[in-house]
């Protein structure tokens, strides 16, 4: 047997051993994004391809659907969790996507409504450190792999050429794919499970980016050229209660520098400086002063 005949093999056995614990995630959308079986009755999916998140199904490896209730989601992550019982199917073998590099061979998996399994190759063609989405999410790594994300692809696994789910896929930028690391979904997966919700810090302030005169810098000795001035602070709020007015700049907070709203929204969202006091450098009337704000949790809505 020749290598090359070799290596396709070994491919389509990791694609149809890997693809057991891939679903189609029946949304009222014409074409269905994908999920994983992330562990023992729990599946994950892509939430911005999601038009609802009641009357759920999904399709299995045999063709059958069957019925998912919500858990919950996070938007910032693009993860959506929800609930699967009563029905044995196999689990994804979870791996560890720092063990990727540029270079290493992936594969892409989907499932149809139909119940067909699909699959995308390519290779790891970014790999680097944390970063933030569009939604001021936090993400453990940044893998951009070289594969086409067809319809149905976004929500379905990364998986490395052992068989082992590295990440989910989703759509970046023009089309483009991405993928979620497991680290990532991992820790959305485990707040969703434990509390239906990801808990986030709250100021109850609305903020715009803005620029610093370059005499002001001069004047208190700042190191940013931008920061984030308060336009409205909610009554009763934790910044309202620290003092905060509209009109400040914040330059700082808990010692991070910002330079715009996503900065903000990066520090809260981590959810772990929920109940702490924190303090905040603002420019208020051409004076740098220090704020000492209790971050609460951000009230319960719909995204």
């Amino acid at each position: 047997m020749s290598s090359l005949l070799a290596l396709s093999n070994s491919l389509a056995d990791t694609v149809e051993q890997a693809g057991t614990a891939v679903v189609a995630v029946n949304a009222g959308r014409r074409v269905s994004p994908s999920g994983i079986h992330w562990r023992n009755g729990i599946i994950v999916t892509s939430d911005e391809s999601l038009q609802r998140y009641d009357e759920i199904t999904i399709t299995l490896s045999d063709g059958r659907t069957v019925p998912v209730t919500p858990i919950g989601h996070d938007s910032s992550t693009d993860v959506a969790v929800f609930k699967l019982q009563d029905v044995e199917i196999p689990v994804a073998k979870i791996g560890d996507a720092k063990t990727l590099k540029v270079g290493h061979l992936i594969l892409g998996l989907a499932r149809s409504s139909e119940g067909d399994l699909r699959a995308a190759m390519g290779a790891v063609s970014v790999v680097s450190g944390a970063w933030r989405s569009m939604n001021g999410g936090n993400i453990d790594q940044f893998i951009r792999p070289d594969i086409t994300l067809y319809s149905g692809f976004a929500g379905g696994p990364l998986v490395d050429a052992a068989g082992y789910v590295v990440g989910m896929n989703t759509s970046g930028r023009r089309g483009t794919a991405l993928t979620i690391p497991v680290a990532t979904v991992d820790r959305i997966v485990n707040q969703l499970v434990a509390k239906g919700r990801i808990s986030k810090g709250y100021l109850g302030v609305s903020m715009q980016p803005v620029r610093l005169p370059k005499n002001l810098k001069t004047a208190l000795n700042l190191t940013s050229a931008s920061g984030v001035i308060v336009v409205n602070v909610e009554p009763s709020g934790p910044a309202d209660n620290a003092g905060v007015l509209l009109g400040d700049v914040l330059i700082t907070f808990d010692g991070a520098t910002l330079n715009d709203t996503g900065d903000v929204l990066a520090l809260l969202n981590s959810g772990d400086r929920i109940g702490q006091t924190v303090k905040v450098q603002v420019v208020r009337g051409g004076t740098l002063v220090e704020l000492a704000i209790a971050v609460s949790e951000r009230p319960i809505k719909e995204d």
